[in-house]
């Protein structure tokens, strides 16, 4: 695989220096002492994700640090390994080998059809942890084994939980008011206790519950499944540690009610989720993030993705309004500049922008999780369905956008912002490339809403605009088809779709290259001030 020909400098360039912080002077001793502590835990959870990631990574962190280049280091940092995802994962460092479709979860010399032959011997109880978000599968001889994840990185899980177990204690010591819901430190506990025993379903459950009066809002443990690119079976760890913007969360509050959006899905009623639990929405500022953290930076997440946990407690909405901030002004606005006609310009604005993000991320509950066939879409789509789902949740959120919109619960954008501003948005999620999830459910969209004339390119400027007589029936019926392509599940099907839409076009193409010739940031890399008090 050969190296794209940028200097360090430059690709370190392509990402925007971005401090991620909040004011905390509200904050008691107790809780400052907590956050250095989990911060701590935090940095333990980043050494269990490059291990998952890679598995040569550890030994070329070791490697880089020695070698004394910073902005090798960096790069290394940011990417979390030595390959450049926006850049069609191609590596920026000599002598490594292509990123494995299957991370380090399983062998890397596996085929699907060595997987495949295994799990055909196995008994139920064995395929479902063959198949399970928390294990990793090894070689034993001649055959394969499961090996859960807290033997597999019992050495860094354990420290982990230790740390969490002591920021518990000092957050016992602050004062509460009386409140339903789970009290931070009690979750940190019951982590600290599933790093260890690698049960999940209680302290999913915990965090789900978590109550208002936590002034901090943590997110740790293994969730996204994106790394696993043979499967989309196996989940990477995270670690977040946010302060609680209240006044903003009770103002979104209004979007939870999911059960409006799903009654109102453009499907037929078997595709319709009829398990829906509302989904509690918390807005923060990032004050660290560690482990399966790479540019681009996360601006929200739905979590769990864990299918049982979703069963039984629902799912929650945390919202990062700092990390939306920086992404707006250092990335989004430049390359609307450049993309978009000009007269429609007026239309881009920062409200249309988070609250889509808000909106994508409320839409990942809704639809189909099962197939009409009862299997997980997970399942059945495999490699295909990260990116499936996260075009399942813009192009449903867009949906939704006008739904609310119409209806009177948004009323501070309006429907041309929101179509306008997705469309300056898809050019920033396409650049992260399209063997990215987000990147590919973006390029999905964008040309099937081109096709269907939402979106148009005017020839003379080769700028795009929305034509907004075509654009709503444009998402509604790209909604429908993706919501039936999850609920039928099947594989063939949806690997003919992407094969179609998820492509780069030549007017695209154009665009894609004005924004880089003129420089702009593809995303923001963060600088986290809390990490040296």
């Amino acid at each position: 695989m050969s190296l794209i020909t940028r200097t360090l400098s430059s690709r370190l360039n392509r990402f925007a220096l971005y401090e991620c912080t909040a004011d905390l002077s509200h904050l008691s001793p107790h809780e400052h002492v907590a956050i250095k502590k989990l911060i701590k835990a935090g940095q333990l959870i980043n050494q269990v994700y490059l291990r998952q990631a890679w598995s040569g990574n550890e030994a070329l962190q070791k490697k880089l640090e020695d070698n004394g280049n910073q902005e090798l280091w960096t790069l290394f940092e940011i990417y979390k390994g030595p390959w450049a995802c926006e850049d069609d994962d191609t590596p920026f460092i000599e002598g490594v080998p292509k990123r494995p479709e299957g991370a380090n979860f399983y062998p890397e010399d596996m085929t699907k059809a060595e997987f495949e032959s295994w799990i055909n011997t196995l008994s139920e109880t064995e395929k479902a942890q063959a198949k399970s978000f928390y294990t990793v599968v090894k070689r034993q001889g001649s055959t394969l084994k499961s090996v859960p994840y807290s033997e597999e990185y019992a050495d860094l899980l354990g420290p982990a939980a230790a740390y969490m177990r002591e920021a518990a204690d000092e957050l016992s010591l602050v004062q509460h008011a009386e409140e339903p819901g789970t009290r931070l430190e009690d979750f940190l506990r019951s982590r600290a206790d599933a790093f260890v025993s690698n049960d999940y379903l209680q302290s999913e459950l915990d965090w789900l519950r978590l109550g208002k009066t936590n002034r901090l809002e943590v997110t740790a443990g293994p969730y996204e499944v994106y790394s696993d690119s043979l499967f989309s079976y196996k989940s990477a760890f995270e670690f977040y540690v946010h302060v609680r913007d209240e006044a903003s969360s009770v103002l979104l509050e209004k979007f939870s009610d999911l059960q409006f959006v799903e009654d109102r899905l453009p499907v037929p009623p078997q595709y319709r989720n009829t398990e829906l639990i509302a989904a509690p929405i918390v807005v923060v500022n990032q004050l660290f993030g560690g482990g399966d953290v790479a540019v681009p930076m996360t601006a929200a997440y739905n979590l769990p993705n864990d299918e049982v946990a979703i069963k039984k407690g629902g799912s929650k909405l945390v919202l990062i309004k700092n990390v939306q901030e920086g992404k707006f002004v250092n990335v989004l606005l430049p390359i609307a500049s450049q993309a978009l006609a000009h007269d429609q310009m007026e239309y881009l604005t920062s409200d249309a922008f988070t609250t889509h993000i808000l909106l994508h991320e409320v839409c990942h509950s809704n639809g189909p999780h099962h197939t009409l066939s009862g299997a997980t879409v997970r399942s059945q789509l495999q490699e295909f369905y990260s990116a499936i789902e996260e075009a399942k949740a813009d192009i449903a959120g867009l949906f939704a956008a006008a739904l609310l919109v119409n209806h009177g619960t948004i009323d501070n954008v309006t429907c041309q912002q929101f179509w306008v501003t997705f469309l300056a948005s898809a050019f920033r999620s396409i650049r992260f490339g399209i063997q990215e999830a987000h990147g590919l459910g973006q390029a999905c969209q964008f040309n099937y809403l081109y096709e269907k004339g939402g979106f148009t390119c005017d020839e003379s400027t080769g700028r795009f605009r929305v034509d907004f007589d075509k654009i709503e029936q444009a998402v509604s019926d790209l909604t429908r088809d993706i919501l039936i392509l999850q609920g039928d599940g099947n594989k063939h099907i949806v690997a003919s779709f992407v094969k179609r839409y998820g492509v780069i076009d030549p007017n695209t193409k154009l665009i894609l290259d004005r924004i880089e010739q003129a420089g702009i940031p593809v995303d923001v890399r963060p600088f986290y001030p809390a990490e040296e008090y």
